[in-house]
């Protein structure tokens, strides 16, 4: 009979060695079979989505070929209709163009020659004649609508208007930004913003050809854009975009060419709906991001209304950033230049057109109730009258001073002059004496305006001019030598104005004469040049 080997210390710090290393192998497999199961559950759900994904798409390209078969087949029942209701329509303008043709007599009216250069499809003469009339663009806009549906093929009118600038574009032929302004008139008529919408799940309603010939001429246009080193024009960046929406050409154009055209010139009213029709109602959210990161929060409340956005993109919180981030930059102009007169101008004229971009977001979008403005309004009320005393002040330092200035205290009344009189061999301009002068009254200035420039002295700040001239409230001009003057009455009325130099409603009384002025008993005045110092 065996017996059982004696348990010592050994032996049992080896079994439990055992079990920890089978414990550890069976961790590891746990761990493992946890992964695998894992990446296998991913990879079902993944199938799944994927499998939902398809059906969905399926489903959805079932629906579209539905439609489409059904629009195909409308479009096929509708061709007898639309061809006669096409002949009449162009009976109708041939009617109208014989009727011309018999009475060659042109009407003077807008309309009526619009219409006749719609009818003859006469291109050239139509942007010719639009520019002609640039001055009345309210009226030229509505009645450019009404003449293009006057024409046998629209589309092809104003196709061939573009054809023309964008080969005289490439030669450099004066008169462009008449040209230019004058085709996107036409393309805002032919395609207006309500027929964006209207594009989606329709046909063109123009033909093969004018698309393949719409098509040539954007990238001739696009290639000589990428070419010009002033770069595009807003202007004419939503004329682009509006004939590729137009025309229906996006699928020739990379996506980020169009999403950058539409995030440079943003600013621009329609570029918000633009992008709309362009196809980027998905990525709005991204483009109206990156306004606000750059900065141009007005823009994009724009975008967010245009989008259907607003609760993702509060237009009022845009507004107060908006606000609070050029009052920012407002202050960083007058750091950087050092509270300068340019910088404080300079200031004043980011605040003043911060203000009005505000006011005119909340105009447009009828925040009145949200977003109060009276103190903006007070605020460029305030900047505008600064804007234009500082214009008004320049404009008269700039204009010469050849006219004798005295002091307040050298007006027509009694006791000398608080200064001598200066030589009057020093200067250029010294009065000749007054015996010399014509003896027939001249039409005097105004004392206001003879004297409302500013007078620069020599390390002193700027002073006012008198408001009170020697001898202009009494309607003479001054003398050299006023001692050699006899006693005279001036009966020449200084058109209503009193001694201070403003108008009152009846000078002195009623008085259509003065008193005599000894000029014997007074000691002669002073005469200040402008440019002397004191």
């Amino acid at each position: 009979m065996s017996t059982a080997p004696p348990i010592t210390a050994d032996r049992v710090q080896k079994f439990i060695e055992d079990l920890e290393a089978q414990k550890k192998i069976v961790s590891k497999c746990t761990k493992l079979f946890t992964t695998l199961t894992n990446h296998f559950t991913s990879l079902q759900n993944s199938l799944s989505k994927k499998s939902h994904s398809l059906d969905a798409k399926f489903l959805s390209l079932s629906s579209k070929f539905s439609q489409t078969l059904e629009s195909l087949s409308q479009r096929e029942y509708s061709l007898p209709d639309r061809e006669s209701a096409a002949a009449a329509h162009i009976e109708t303008l041939k009617e109208a163009a014989f009727a011309e043709f018999k009475d060659p007599k042109g009407s003077a009216q807008l309309s009526d020659t619009l219409k006749s250069l719609a009818r003859r499809m006469d291109s050239a003469g139509l942007v010719k004649f639009i520019v002609s009339k640039r001055k009345e663009s309210v009226p030229l806009r509505a009645e450019i609508s009404v003449a293009l549906s006057e024409a046998v093929d629209p589309h092809r009118l104003v196709l061939e208007a573009f054809e023309d600038f964008v080969s005289q574009k490439s030669g450099k032929t004066l008169g462009l930004t008449d040209k230019r302004w004058a085709c996107g008139m036409l393309v805002h008529a032919l395609f207006p913003e309500s027929s964006w919408k209207e594009k989606k799940g329709k046909g063109p309603e123009f033909s093969r050809n004018i698309g393949e010939r719409a098509a040539e001429v954007v990238d001739r246009w696009k290639g000589q854009l990428d070419g010009e080193k002033e770069g595009l024009t807003p202007g004419e960046a939503v004329m682009f975009l509006h004939m590729v929406v137009g025309f229906e050409l996006k699928e020739r154009f990379d996506e980020g060419f169009l999403r950058k055209l539409v995030l440079d010139f943003s600013s621009r009213r329609d570029m918000a709906k633009l992008a709309a029709a362009l196809g980027f109602e998905d990525k709005m959210g991204d483009i109206i991001d990156e306004l606000v990161k750059n900065g141009k929060e007005i823009e994009a409340v724009y975008f967010a209304r245009a989008a259907g956005l607003t609760e993702r993109f509060p237009p009022v919180s845009l507004l107060k950033s908006y606000q609070q981030n050029s009052k920012k930059n407002a202050t960083t102009i007058l750091k950087n230049g050092n509270y300068s007169a340019a910088a404080m101008e300079e200031s004043k004229n980011v605040e003043l057109n911060s203000i009005k971009a505000i006011i005119k977001c909340v105009e447009d979008h009828k925040l009145e109730s949200e977003f109060s403005t009276d103190l903006l309004r007070k605020r460029a009320t305030q900047l505008e009258k600064v804007k234009s005393d500082r214009k008004k002040s320049s404009a008269a330092a700039g204009k010469p001073q050849n006219k004798r200035s005295h002091s307040a205290g050298s007006a027509r009344r009694s006791g000398p002059p608080a200064f001598r009189p200066a030589k009057a061999a020093k200067f250029s301009n010294a009065y000749p004496p007054f015996n010399r002068r014509n003896p027939a009254p001249s039409a005097q200035q105004s004392p206001a305006a003879r004297f409302s420039a500013q007078y620069n002295y020599v390390g002193q700040n700027v002073f006012e001019a008198p408001t009170v001239p020697y001898a202009s409230a009494y309607g003479v001009t001054h003398s050299q030598s006023p001692a050699a003057v006899t006693q005279q009455h001036y009966v020449h009325p200084v058109e209503n104005l009193g001694v201070s130099g403003f108008p009152t409603s009846g000078a002195y009384g009623g008085q259509t004469s003065y008193v005599a002025y000894d000029y014997g008993s007074a000691a002669p005045s002073v005469f200040q040049p402008s440019s002397s110092t004191q």
